[in-house]
């Protein structure tokens, strides 16, 4: 598995390659072996190919206009043109995974102190079945991307999956066309404090 760690990378060119239906549930599964507390399981995962997928992209594409318009995050939008270069980089991909927390709550409205552990307890969790999934995906030899740019188009892509819940995040996977380096990561002594 540290083999898988030590190559995954975050991968945003994409070949047209198809990928088969089973070698998707392969990596799907093992997103649904991560652990999650209280063992809730918080995860529905939408996956989006073909016509369906050129809908939920129109729906992230109509979201970004909007967003420019009327923005649900005004206090990001200096990423919004990084948003845009997501929504190139899932047309290349094949397959687009949407993940939803079918416990979750309204994005919108103010949550009790109880309420926002719980969501802070879920979002944990799909986080290690996204880690499960893209570790899965490099050991089959392909490449994924992590996504939250969805969030500039929440109301219309929660408006396409139609499933309840709440849109975590979703992941673009596919035949990589680029082996990008490493990315720069933070020291060990940066990061911990040891205390004893």
């Amino acid at each position: 598995m540290i083999s898988a760690i030590l190559q995954r990378r975050s991968v945003r060119k994409y070949k047209g390659d198809m990928i088969a239906k089973e070698t998707v549930e392969q990596i799907l599964r093992a997103g649904m072996l991560a652990p999650s507390s209280k063992n809730r399981q918080p995860w529905k995962f939408i996956v989006a190919a073909g016509t369906a997928k050129e809908e939920a992209l129109l729906a992230m594409q109509e979201g970004l206009l909007r967003e420019k318009a009327e923005a649900i995050l005004p206090g990001s939008r200096q990423h919004l043109s990084g948003a845009e270069y997501t929504l190139q980089i899932m047309r290349q991909a094949p397959v687009v995974i949407f993940v939803v927390n079918p416990l979750g709550l309204d994005l919108f409205r103010p949550l009790t102190a109880e309420e926002r552990i719980y969501e802070i307890c879920n979002a944990q969790s799909v986080g290690a079945a996204m880690e499960n999934m893209t570790l899965e995906a490099t050991e089959l030899g392909l490449g994924s991307l992590w996504i939250c740019d969805t969030y500039f188009a929440y109301p219309e892509l929660c408006s396409w999956l139609h499933t309840g819940g709440e849109l975590l995040a979703a992941m673009a996977l596919g035949v990589p066309d680029e082996a990008p380096p490493p990315r720069p990561r933070k020291q060990l002594t940066e990061l911990v404090d040891w205390r004893i």
